[in-house]
């Protein structure tokens, strides 16, 4: 009999295993805990939009559209971006619809960086970066946010930009410490970047989340920044669909062009119902203006609730999540410290150290407050014998 054997397979990311994410909520199962790690919602989106979805089903509209997307879509967009930023994108040459932000940000990632190309990542950080920089043959130059305050290191950034740079992600709100740029921190990173030819690729996925009376400072909001940016956000996070995922990038039209040839042959393009549904949805403003409202609520209820613990509450400006120090209460690595929450506590919570390349440990974990208030009660409950 015909021995047979699959050929060895060299790997592209020797180094990635199982995502963190994926073992905390497969642990959190196992024992009935409450999961607050995973960042999506454990509530329904609005109805409406699920209407609007079968509407445009069985109104025929299932076949391809553009390629950059649905017209109505990138019309919808360009729109909501200059009432809140003040920056007009061109519709047709600058907005994209893309399958989710990671497939946007990693398109932009392989559109501009060649391999020997250096990318400048903040640590802590999203953890699809640095594969992405991996893929496309770039090497990752990481500079780590400030320990305690996670904010961003001016001089250390301007130190590892080099002729070889070619490109910063940036990230605000921000994932995993819940921080956000100010409208000064932009203008000190383009002042940097001025006499660069550096491109920035800015995560704003969390950017209508954004608590305690603050303005997002989008990138679309500063002209030299907007010149030489892909903006990245998410519909998935903004309208409770994070399965559905839509995103979007805006960019100057020269880099737009670049983006869009990768993303014709990375997807093509992306549903069309949904993208007819959110373009009618976004015809009315409110579910985007009343977001931060709806999300301090329950920010405000969790932390008053960890208040009675003996976490220590680090700031949360942004994002759905809240970060918490845990040196009164354990000695334990963040993974054990995570993993004894969830088994002994019975709340599953995610460590920050998987957000580092070094696994940088400082006794800090991440909780997602996307949930239900009841979800968000239970928790607490929980959490009070701490």
């Amino acid at each position: 009999m015909t021995h047979v054997r699959t050929p060895a397979l060299p790997s592209r990311l020797p180094h990635v295993g199982t995502t963190i994410f994926s073992v905390m909520s497969a642990l959190a199962h196992e024992h009935g805990a409450v999961n607050l790690g995973q960042g999506f919602p454990d509530f329904d989106c609005d109805a409406r939009l699920v209407d609007a979805v079968t509407a445009a089903m069985r109104e025929g509209l299932n076949q391809y559209p553009p390629m950059p997307g649905v017209p109505a879509l990138r019309d919808a967009v360009a729109a909501k971006i200059e009432a809140l930023y003040g920056h007009r994108y061109d519709p047709a040459r600058e907005i994209t619809i893309t399958a989710g932000a990671t497939q946007a940000i990693l398109t932009a990632i392989l559109c501009c960086v060649h391999p020997g190309d250096e990318v400048i990542v903040l640590e802590p950080c999203y953890d699809s970066y640095g594969p992405n920089i991996e893929l496309a043959g770039g090497r990752i130059v990481r500079v780590p946010l400030t320990p305690g305050t996670f904010r961003p290191d001016f001089h250390r950034i301007a130190a590892a930009l080099s002729p070889r740079t070619r490109a910063i992600v940036v990230n605000s709100p921000h994932n995993p410490s819940a921080t956000v740029w100010s409208a000064d921190d932009l203008a000190r990173l383009a002042a940097l970047l001025r006499p660069t030819d550096v491109l920035l690729i800015s995560d704003e996925v969390y950017e209508h989340m954004v608590y305690d009376g603050r303005a997002h400072a989008s990138a679309s909001s500063h002209p030299e920044l907007a010149a030489r940016a892909f903006v990245v956000s998410s519909f998935g996070k903004t309208y409770h669909v994070t399965g559905w995922k839509v995103g979007y990038v805006a960019a100057p039209a020269p880099l737009s062009d670049e983006f869009r040839k990768v993303h014709q042959f990375n997807v093509f393009t992306v549903n069309t119902p949904v993208q007819h549904a959110l373009a009618r949805y976004m015809a009315d403003p409110q579910p985007y203006l009343g977001l931060s409202a709806f999300y301090q609520h329950k920010r405000d209820l969790f932390r008053d609730g960890l208040r009675t613990t003996r976490f220590e509450l680090l700031p949360s400006e942004g994002s759905y999540f809240q970060c918490v120090g845990y040196s009164a209460i354990s000695d334990l690595t963040e993974a054990e410290f995570c993993r004894w929450l969830t088994t002994e506590i019975g709340v599953a919570a995610i460590p920050l150290t998987p957000f580092y390349a070094d696994g940088f440990e400082q006794r800090i974990v991440r909780f997602c407050f996307a949930k239900k208030d009841a979800t968000l009660q239970q928790a607490l409950q929980r959490l009070a014998r701490l």
